[in-house]
Formats: C-alpha cells, structure tokens, sequence
C-alpha cells in the first residue's frame, strides 16, 4: 500500500513539473512577443530575451520528461512490443535501458549543480545581461531523477509479471550478454562506431525510447573507445545541458503549441472550403481541393500527422460521399499529408537545420518549389483517375452524385481572411525578414489565438491544455535531439564519416550515386522508424560525407525529409497511415486498405526526390 502512495506522489509531482513547463512555455510566447514589439518600436532588442529562451528551453524539456515517462508519451517503436503475449522481456529490456541513461545523467549533474552554485556560473554576457546556470542543472537533476524512478516502478510492475514466463530471464541476459561481447570483440574506434550503431538500431527497433537509445549508443560506444565509462557518463551530463540551450531551438515548442491551436479552431475545414470553391469546378474537384486545403494546412502548421488526423475527418468522408473509393479517399488524405513536412514552415526542416547547422530560412526558401510541384502532382494523378474512371479511385456511382454546394463570396472571405492572414505573417514574415523562425512561431502561436478567440472556436482554459500538450511533445522531440548530439560526439570520434568518404573515393562513388543510396537506406528506415529518429540517425552519418564531397547541404536536407515521407507512407510503420487509422471511425478500412490506397502516392514521392537528386537546381533556385 505505501508503494501505491509513494507511486501516486510520483506521478502527480510529474505533473506538476509538466504545468511549471508549460507555464514557462507561456512565458517565451509573451517574452518573444513582447521583443519584437519592443524592436520595432525602440530599433533594438529587449535585454536578456535571448539568454532567458535559451536557458528556459532544456529547463522546459527536463521538467516535462517525467510526465512523458509516467504517460508512455516517449517516441518509441511499438511495432515488436507485445504485451498480450505474455513475454515482457523486451518491456523490461527497454526500462532498465532508460534507468541506467537515467541515472547516469544524474550521476554526471549533481557535481556540475554545485559547480554552479558554489562559483556563481552564468550565461550570457558579462555587462549585459547575465542568468545564473544553477536552475538549469536543477531541472536537469530533478527531471532525470524523477524519470529514473518512473521507469523503476515500471519495471518492477513488468518484472512480477513477468516471472510468469519463464524464458524472460534467461533472454533478457542473452540480450545484454551479446551486447557487451560484441563491444568487446570490437578494436578500432570505426568498428566500435559501427557496432554502436547497429547497437542504436536494434535499441530502437525493439522498443526502447527513440532518445534513450541514442544516448544509450553514444554512451556505450564512447566509453568503449576512451576505455573509461566515466567519460561516457560525463557526456551524459554535457549533452544534458548543452545540446539545446540555443534560441533557436524555441522554434520547435513554439509551432507545435501553433499548430495545436489551429487544429483545434478547425483551420483545416475552413482550408478545405475556401480550396473547393477555388477548385470545385474542375473535374475531381473535392481530391483536388483535399490537396490544396492540405498545402495550405501545411504552411501554417508544418505537422504532417496533424494533417492526417484532421483531414481524415474533414474530406474523406466527403470523398466517399461524392464517389471516390474509401482506399483512395484515406490514401489520398495520407500521400496530401506530407506536405506538412515540406511545405514551409516545417518542424522537419527545423530539426534538420539544428542538427546540420545550416540557416533554417534557407531551407524553407528551397522546399517551396518542391513541396509545390508535388502539390501539383498529387492534383494531376486525382484528375487522370477520374478521367480515367479507374475502379481503384470511384466507384459507378461518382459520375452520379451532385457537387458540394457552391459556398458565397460572402461566406469564403468571412473563413479565408483568417486563413490568408496567419499565412501572410508567418511565411511572408519569414521570408521577407521581418521574423527570425523562432520569432514567426511565437507571433504565430499569439495570431492563432486571437483568430480562434475571434471565432469563439477556443476557451481560455482550453488554451492551457494546448500549452500543455505542446510542452509535453517539445519534451519528447528536443530530448531525441539531446540524444542525437551525444550520437553525434561518438561518431566523430569513430571517424566513420571520414571512413565513409574515403570509400567513395576508393570506389568512385559519385556524388548523385551517394545520395541516391542514402535516399534508398532513409527510405528502408522510414518502413521501421519514425520521422524524426531517422533524421536523428542518418543526418550525422551522411552529412559529413555529403560536405566532403562538395555537396550542398540545404538541397540535401529537403532531400533526406522527402525521403522521411516516403517513410510516412510505407507499411509496417507508416505514422500518417496509423494516425488515419485511428482518426477514423470505421471498422471496415483496415490498415492494409489504407496503406494500398496511399500506394501510388508514396510512389510519387519518390519519383519527385529522384528528380531531386539528379536536378539539385529544383532546390536551390530560389537561394
């Protein structure tokens, strides 16, 4: 019985962590805000806004990990992980995984907290502005630590449980067992690099935190190669606190909480219907409009799922009123839905500008042309099945059933106004200069508001949860990123990227050549991994050898998140398809239905990134 207290204390101290880090991610909104209004009205920046965000964003993150733990909410793959089997081996592997990462950061904070404490560390500039460190290393502290006893509660829970099968223990040593002695057989730092690796893709494959396993990676293959754990522990630490304590890194909570608010203010109908009365006369006009509502969507909130989610609502059952099949309405909704992470701005594009240190500006500039052309694609194949009248795509009745209605001048200016305005400030600030992205998000997330106000379509207290929701899913998202960057240490210090470019040259790899196997092996990975793990584990790896050999590393990027949203699309784990799946009220679609009807879609993304590859100008003829 005390166990259940002190399991009860636990989780509500993690939730009372997660609103403290909402309330701060409230607070960056207005801080931001309130900078650019004091720019324009002073010509100069508000003291401190800088060093505050930065600081505030790993504190953001860290007092939001337990909730993420206690709640399941880590990006993990589930695939593999089966309960209801009874065998919880890889349950309980993936727990004292993320104990033992857990601990170590522990570990490696609390000397640096009192570091910080004794000898007054701070960050910033001296005479300037100035904020003390301790609180971060606090939170890094307190947040690890908590998350390391979540996890241990869980583990506890699966062990007693698991004594019900037998082969549990004896397997769960294999594991670790096997593990260990490859490590050890292991001599060079490239081998060991090349183990960590493949150490990193089983971690996640089979089930372990997407993060954890990243940090787990680079923490064993360091530690390996420096013959001396310790300094793998002390990496632990140095990511921690390092890794994301950047203004730019706002940018990823900030359009998150934005495009929580727009989904929640029914943007994405609104879209649909100022895009059916642009498009609706012309043949296959709903698919058409889907598409384009789809574009629209994306430039305003840059989240792919979020487009499935929504649109799967919204059009397909219009689609399938109007005569489309059901596999090519929920396809055509999935294959529309990547744009999200084409189309500007987009959370992908962010993240891969973080990791490859390129300017985020530019790479939204280079997708435009891109994320239009396969816009434009996506309407072309809507208009040659129902030309073509193939069975795959309507059904008999199609040519029979009535248009929607044609909706008033009136009534289009009255939901397009607010539509046309966020795209104006956030894409046109951007690109006109006016907004940094960070600062796009924040006035972002602020106009989203007031428009959702305006409509009556939000509640202050719904705004709360949204602020909530968004810094828990910052918290998954920038940990994975803490992950990456001690990944990244390790791989640097393999040298398998050297290795890597030598071999090209040895071989006479091209450049073209080389892309077009990294675009085949992101493409694979996308069948297993989610969006943002793949960028975190082959971004590292292929970059440097991309740089080497004379490659441009923005046309790269829009080249390995297309690759991703190929992934997207692509059975076993195509996230757009699950996210549709369970969007959808319909026992009668199966996940195969859908993955079938996206089929041609995901085919066509494809072939757009091979044109990619071969035309690097498509990319980068707006820069």
């Amino acid at each position: 019985m005390m166990k259940n207290y002190f399991h009860i204390l636990f989780l509500y101290l993690s939730k009372v962590n997660a609103f403290v880090a909402a309330g701060l991610l409230g607070m960056l909104v207005v801080l931001i805000n309130l900078d650019i209004i004091w720019r324009t009205l002073f010509s100069g920046s508000l003291p401190g806004v800088t060093e505050i965000v930065a600081l505030a964003i790993p504190v953001l993150v860290f007092l939001a990990l337990p909730y993420q733990v206690s709640g399941g909410l880590l990006i993990r793959n589930s695939y593999f992980l089966r309960k209801e089997d009874g065998n919880l081996t890889l349950e309980i592997f993936s727990n004292l995984v993320s104990i033992a990462i857990s601990v170590g950061i522990v570990i490696a904070t609390v000397p640096l907290l009192f570091t910080a404490i004794e000898s007054g560390e701070f960050f910033g500039t001296p005479d300037v502005f100035t904020v003390s460190v301790w609180p971060l290393r606090l939170a890094i502290l307190l947040g690890s630590l908590l998350a390391a006893i979540l996890f241990a509660y869980k583990l506890v829970e699966d062990w007693r449980w698991s004594l019900l099968s037998s082969q549990t223990t004896g397997t769960l040593f294999l594991l670790i067992t096997s593990i260990v002695i490859l490590l050890n057989i292991a001599s060079s730092n490239t081998s060991i690099g090349l183990v960590s690796i493949a150490l990193l893709l089983w971690l996640v494959i089979t089930g372990v935190p997407v993060a954890f396993s990243l940090l787990c990676a680079g923490f064993v293959g360091l530690g390996i190669m420096k013959d001396n754990l310790g300094i793998g522990i002390d990496v632990l630490g140095m990511v921690s606190a390092s890794a994301i304590s950047s203004y730019v890194f706002a940018a990823v909570p900030l359009f998150v909480l934005m495009g929580l608010i727009v989904a929640h203010a029914k943007i994405g109908r609104d879209s649909l219907r100022v895009a059916y009365w642009c498009v609706g006369y012309l043949k296959g006009g709903l698919g058409i409009a889907t598409v384009g509502a789809n574009t629209i969507f994306a430039a305003i909130t840059g989240i792919s799922i979020a487009s499935a989610s929504i649109f799967s609502k919204v059009a397909a059952p219009e689609l399938i009123a109007r005569g489309f099949t059901p596999k090519f309405a929920l396809g055509l909704v999935a294959g529309s839905s990547v744009l999200g992470m084409l189309i500007p701005p987009s959370i992908l594009l962010i993240i891969y500008g973080i990791i490859a240190e390129v300017s985020i500006n530019k790479l939204f500039i280079a997708a435009i042309i891109p994320g239009l052309l396969l816009a434009l694609l996506l309407c072309l194949v809507v208009v040659l099945c129902v030309t073509l009248n193939l069975k795959f795509a309507v059904t008999d009745e199609y040519h029979l059933t009535e248009e929607l209605p044609i909706i008033p001048f009136s009534e289009i200016l009255r939901i397009g106004s607010p539509i046309f305005l966020l795209v104006v400030c956030i894409v046109g600030g951007i690109y006109g200069g006016v907004f940094t992205p960070t600062e796009a998000g924040a006035v972002g997330s602020t106009l989203s508001f007031i428009i959702a106000l305006s409509l009556g379509r939000i509640k202050l207290k719904k705004l709360i949860e949204l602020i909530f929701s968004a810094a828990s899913t910052t918290s998954s998202l920038l940990f994975m990123i803490i992950g990456a960057s001690a990944f990244g240490l390790m791989l640097t210090l393999s040298g398998i990227p050297e290795t890597l470019g030598q071999v090209a040259q040895v071989t006479g790899l091209g450049l073209t050549t080389y892309v077009c196997l990294y675009f085949l092996i992101v493409v694979f990975l996308g069948t297993i991994l989610d969006s943002t793990s793949i960028l975190l584990v082959m971004v590292p790896i292929g970059l440097p050898v991309i740089h080497a050999m004379g490659g441009d590393l923005i046309w790269f990027g829009i080249v390995t998140v297309i690759g991703v949203e190929v992934g997207l699309l692509t059975p076993p784990l195509g996230l757009s398809i699950y996210a549709i799946k369970a969007s959808i009220d319909d026992e009668s679609i199966s996940l195969g239905d859908i993955f079938y009807g996206a089929s041609p879609f995901a085919i066509l993304t494809f072939l757009v990134c091979l044109l990619l590859i071969f035309n690097p100008n498509l990319c980068l003829f707006l820069l």
